[in-house]
């Protein structure tokens, strides 16, 4: 029988511990990927990589998000809904306080911006170009999910001027049939008939006590605890979605720009998931205690979204043994596609993030292989892994928040 969810398994304290840590994960992937890029473009072809990679992503993941959670609709309320459950705002790192004037007419601060603590140290050019170029584009793209017509402007946004200023960004949303419509790129479309976009999840069967969607009033802060079992765990799926969408979009992005060296392009995707991968372990620890044994490492495996979800991913566990079978994911060339018996790296980097000393041995074809976790001797972190923990994001810290009603209060 098929697992229809590699995280169905987990406690509704697991999930709720872990929703969050996957939305920081999928912010995280641009913390690695984008050190690469700089290097292979330059800083200002960089952001254009960004800009291509998101807005070829958030539409498609936030309409799927809203279908999951119950809240379509057009308006202000349900833009900022979206945001609370999208991988370029994860909570409290990318600290969004909303306000709501009515459903045409709103307003967000960040109090916190983990990617602009990232950016600051590298000079104001750099600032310029996450929080203006990339920013005013990719904006109105994850708007766009919700209604044509919306546009997201700033009040006032770094470079910050005094240099502690706070907050640290303001922006106004507002829904006008007179703006310009706001269309989808072309790589947005092209992303959109992958199967990550594709691809049906389980349905949340209520009843199972908490919070099944997101209907009813906006609320101030998300508390995955007040969610169900059955929200959370398509929850989670749906996030680690986000994430091969993302990634689609970051191929299509840098292929784009390196037509005549697919190999360069290839290692330019191999080096980001190798970062990506051992970071997203660590924070996946920090929700679901795992033993230190091969058998936990393989159940890490299990819950990493380079295994997940089910639906896209097809693989299964054998205590200390994994089985990958071709899927969805492979169909796509995703993650699981830069994973073979010729290139251990991601999944060395992710089991290593447990215990140093955890090797793989991984037999089969390029899209049907066996994995063993097997104990060697301790490595050197991977260099891609030791980049990406440059973001502050590799070790933050989540707090308790509590849910307040916003709109309509």
């Amino acid at each position: 029988m098929e697992e229809r969810s590699r995280y169905q398994a987990l406690t509704r304290d697991e999930l709720a511990r872990l929703v969050p840590e996957l939305l920081l994960i999928g912010q995280l992937i641009d913390r690695s990927g984008m050190a690469w890029c700089i290097g292979a473009f330059g800083r200002d072809e960089m952001a254009q990589v960004a800009i291509d990679e998101w807005a070829a992503a958030s539409p498609i993941y936030t309409r799927r998000m809203q279908r999951a959670l119950g809240y379509q609709g057009d308006d202000v309320v349900t833009i900022f809904k979206g945001l609370q459950l999208d991988i370029g705002a994860p909570p409290q790192f990318m600290d969004f306080r909303y306000s709501v004037d009515d459903l045409q007419h709103g307003a967000f601060h960040l109090d916190h911006c983990g990617a602009l603590m990232d950016v600051e140290p590298m000079g104001a050019e750099y600032v310029r170009a996450m929080c203006h170029d990339i920013e005013d584009p990719t904006f109105d793209a994850t708007a766009v999910a919700t209604n044509p017509h919306a546009q997201v402007r700033p009040i006032h946004r770094p470079p910050r001027v005094p240099s502690d200023r706070t907050p640290h960004c303001a922006w106004t949303v507002i829904i006008d049939p007179a703006y310009p419509r706001v269309s989808a790129t072309a790589e947005c479309l092209r992303n959109s008939e992958s199967r990550a976009a594709q691809v049906e999840l389980e349905p949340i069967v209520p009843g199972g006590g908490g919070r099944d969607d997101y209907s009813g009033p906006l609320l101030s802060d998300l508390d995955f605890a007040d969610f169900s079992h059955a929200a959370l765990v398509r929850i989670a799926d749906e996030v680690c979605l986000q994430m091969h969408l993302l990634f689609n979009g970051f191929r299509m992005a840098v292929e784009k720009r390196l037509p005549d060296a697919p190999a360069d392009a290839e290692r330019l995707a191999l080096r980001t998931l190798i970062g990506i991968a051992g970071i997203a372990s660590e924070r996946i620890m920090r929700a679901v205690e795992l033993p230190r044994t091969s058998e936990g490492a393989a159940r890490l495996l299990m819950l990493h979204p380079i295994l997940n979800p089910a639906a896209y991913v097809a693989a299964a566990r054998d205590g200390d043994r994994v089985e990958v079978r071709p899927s969805l994911a492979h169909e796509d060339r995703a993650w699981l596609s830069l994973c073979t018996p010729d290139e251990l790296r991601p999944l060395q980097a992710a089991v290593r993030a447990l215990d140093p000393a955890f090797d793989v041995e991984v037999a089969g074809s390029s899209e049907a292989w066996s994995l063993q976790v097997v104990r060697g001797e301790d490595a050197k972190e991977f260099d891609e892994v030791a980049v990406t923990r440059y973001s502050t994001g590799a070790g933050f810290t989540f707090e308790p928040r509590r849910s307040l009603p916003l709109y309509p209060v």
